[in-house]
């Protein structure tokens, strides 16, 4: 293969992001609150990682989960965010803004961009829940974006992939296609082959048992208590099932 494919990785911990790393993963999106599907991760996470760690990390900004139409002041709090993580030295941002009516917030995008600039940005998964996908993708390249994370406005890589190759063709060189949600190894070969594949989003996500010596019969912490108290990271030999599959 003449051209490095990139692999990034989601993470929601400073163990993940470390254990990413080890792995060979190229770059990282790093993120909070896996049950909301990412948000803004702290201000603190970014900066002891880029201390730690050599490979880019991109950022996600997202200050709520749910939907992807943002008030007047979450878009403000957006913009601190972004601001103050260029600061601390963030390699790019993650992000998407939507309207009632499911298309691209093209007004705040742009003006999102612009204010990372010179960094790139990636626009999100709100691509996959928008109204008209094609129409999303040519509204993203006139944002100024310079990839686009999607699943192919299915629920996973494997049920959009069809969707998601005809986007590459839509997209040609003016903007990167990042396959990612549900993405499998098994989809790689599809993708070199048929899709001008460059980067590609895979959360080889685990969680490891706490270290705690005592754990509360009762209390969980959390509404979703089927990982309490486990700690999220990477599994290393899902991320060389991907490398594997690029290089074999």
């Amino acid at each position: 293969m003449s051209r490095k494919i990139i692999m990034e990785t989601p993470v929601y911990t400073a163990e993940a992001a470390i254990a990413a790393q080890e792995a060979g993963v190229d770059r990282i999106e790093l993120c909070a609150d896996y049950g909301e599907g990412g948000t803004t991760p702290s201000l603190g996470l970014l900066t002891v990682l880029k201390k730690t760690l050599h490979i880019p990390i991109f950022v996600m900004v997202r200050p709520r989960g749910g939907d992807f139409i943002y008030s007047e002041l979450e878009l403000r709090v957006m913009k601190e965010d972004l601001t103050l993580m260029k600061e601390k030295g963030a390699d790019g941002f993650v992000f998407g803004v939507l309207n009632r009516d499911g298309r691209v917030n093209m007004e705040v995008c742009k003006e999102l961009v612009g204010l990372a600039a010179p960094l790139p940005c990636t626009f999100h998964r709100a691509i996959d829940v928008s109204l008209d996908i094609e129409e999303a993708l040519e509204q993203v390249i006139t944002c100024g974006f310079k990839r686009i994370l999607s699943s192919g406005g299915k629920q996973t890589v494997g049920e959009g992939i069809t969707k998601l190759l005809s986007m590459y063709e839509r997209a040609a060189d003016r903007i990167l296609i990042m396959p990612g949600g549900g993405m499998e190894p098994k989809w790689i070969p599809v993708f070199l082959e048929k899709g001008n594949l460059r980067e590609f989003h895979a959360s080889c996500k685990s969680c490891r048992p706490s270290s705690s010596d005592f754990i509360h019969p009762e209390v969980r912490l959390s509404t979703s208590g089927e990982f309490v108290p486990q700690i999220w990271t990477v599994d290393k030999q899902k991320v060389h099932a991907f490398k594997h599959a690029l290089y074999q």
